[in-house]
């Protein structure tokens, strides 16, 4: 079992970054891929960003891509989203997740194994 735990989101402005963290209990994190998705008010939830068990490989939304970073600490069960150039279009709750395999914007949710609670990031213009 692995329990999901994001922190780091709240209210800021347009072009600001804020930094999301994501803790994982569990001892066998290292094998799990990570990754984070975000549902806006009214949309269904999508992709943003995912990272293999080794960190090697990345992956990212188009939306997103050049903006988001994407990184994790396997020894503190920690994945991490640095966020820059924020618009307000980015705005919505964000859900890490983990998965025994590699994912990304391909991937069906249904095949997610763990999910967090998300946490809120708002964008004002």
């Amino acid at each position: 079992q692995v329990q999901l735990v994001e922190s780091g989101g709240g209210l800021v402005q347009a072009g600001e970054s804020l930094r999301l963290s994501c803790a994982a209990s569990g001892r066998t994190f290292s094998s799990y891929a990570m990754g984070w998705f975000r549902q806006a008010p009214g949309k269904e939830r999508e992709f943003v960003a995912s990272i293999s068990w080794s960190g090697s490989n990345t992956y990212y939304a188009d939306s997103v891509k050049g903006r988001f970073t994407i990184s994790r600490d396997n020894a503190k069960n920690t994945v991490f989203l640095q966020m820059n150039s924020l618009k307000p279009e980015d705005t919505a709750v964000y859900y890490c997740a983990a998965r025994y395999g590699t994912f990304s914007s391909y991937t069906s949710q249904a095949t997610i194994t763990y999910w967090g609670k998300g946490t809120l990031v708002t964008v004002s213009s």
